[in-house]
């Protein structure tokens, strides 16, 4: 929960600066609230747009709620779903959240499936369980349709403990056998991303990408890390 749509437009303004006239040589994403989408926006599409969120259901009273349809509508490509703070502070479990998955697909877009244990859940060795019961989630989901997959260590969220990269590495390989069957997956680090640190997680990690927080709010550093 940041950026007003003028400092989303001032956010979109540096990271044009930063690429120039070039295509971005990675993908980029940027996920900003659903009231900064427009100005967030690259008219170069140079970077694609993310939903935070997306509701349950198709539509319908449910006041304050944005539906899966909507955000496609406003030009989002993916959407954020089980990010680790929904679980936490909204109390969002599989079934809601198979259904948000579900509302994704019948909108058109991608959903970037957020996974992770917790602090307690890592001390008490469970961390495989975790994964393996939040990919239970996917259960129902098109295998044959593209997903990405978070791994985001609840641990590592803000505190400035990235995980190691073995961690990452581990959890990486944990989850390409949990979803062997996927066609087309692609695989992120998240927690405690920075400039500093991201080459070395990527590089010994294998993971095909990061979901960024923190230091995405300057478009300095997410472009850092993004190697531009």
């Amino acid at each position: 929960m940041h950026k007003t749509r003028g400092e989303a437009r001032a956010f979109a303004s540096e990271l044009s600066g930063r690429l120039g006239d070039r295509a971005s040589p990675v993908e980029l994403v940027v996920a900003p609230p659903a009231s900064a989408l427009d100005a967030a926006r690259d008219p170069k599409a140079r970077w694609t747009l993310a939903a935070q969120n997306v509701g349950a259901e198709r539509e319908g009273a449910f006041t304050g709620e944005i539906s899966a349809a909507m955000f496609a509508d406003a030009g989002c490509k993916y959407a954020i779903v089980g990010h680790s703070e929904r679980r936490r502070l909204f109390h969002e479990e599989g079934p809601v959240l198979a259904r948000k998955l579900a509302r994704a697909r019948e909108a058109g877009l991608v959903p970037i499936y957020c996974v992770g244990e917790t602090e307690e859940e890592r001390a008490a060795g469970r961390t495989e369980d975790v994964l393996a019961a939040q990919a239970g989630t996917l259960a129902e989901d098109p295998a044959a349709a593209p997903l990405v997959v978070a791994y985001e260590p609840v641990w590592a969220i803000g505190t400035g403990r990235a995980a190691t990269a073995q961690d990452a590495r581990s959890a990486r390989e944990r989850l390409a056998a949990l979803l062997s069957a996927r066609r087309e997956l692609r695989l992120l680090y998240g927690g405690s991303v920075t400039p500093d640190n991201a080459a070395r997680l990527l590089d010994d990690s294998g993971m095909d990408g990061f979901l960024i927080g923190g230091a995405s709010l300057s478009a300095a550093g997410f472009a850092a890390i993004a190697g531009l």
